[in-house]
């Protein structure tokens, strides 16, 4: 069994919820909060989710073309779709991203895409937990 190695923690300090204020330990996010859809300036969780997957999921798709000796070009976008979703079982989220790999094959970045799927921690922290897509755009 190997043992993990805690490489970095966030410490984010939240009050008043969706309608709140958000702060992390060292001052790099400070902002507000506000509903979904709803009126005000701040941003919101399914907002903050779908840029912190795309940023971890880019990363990801960097180590995988690495290994496949692909470099990536400068102008790889991923556009982020986080849904707030309500039914009988109550709330519940659901993602895609859909990603632009331009002058890539798109077989060739489909693996990379699929590589970077199966490794980037939020890709694992949401398997099986919500309905989410990963696509070449």
């Amino acid at each position: 069994m190997s043992e993990t190695k805690t490489l970095y923690t966030a410490n984010v300090h939240v009050t008043g919820g969706r309608e709140g204020h958000a702060q992390s330990s060292d001052g790099r996010l400070d902002l507000k909060l506000s509903t979904p859809g709803g009126p005000g300036q701040g941003t919101n969780p399914e907002q903050l989710f779908a840029a912190g997957w795309s940023a971890c999921f880019e990363g990801a798709m960097g180590i995988a073309a690495k290994s496949m000796d692909v470099t990536l070009p400068a102008d790889l976008a991923i556009d982020a779709h986080v849904e707030l979703r309500r039914g009988e079982d109550g709330f519940s989220l659901a993602a895609q991203l859909d990603v632009h790999v331009p002058g890539i094959d798109p077989d060739l970045a489909r693996r990379i895409i699929e590589t970077a799927h199966e490794t980037c921690p939020y890709s694992k922290a949401i398997k099986g937990n919500i309905d989410a897509v990963v696509r070449l755009a």
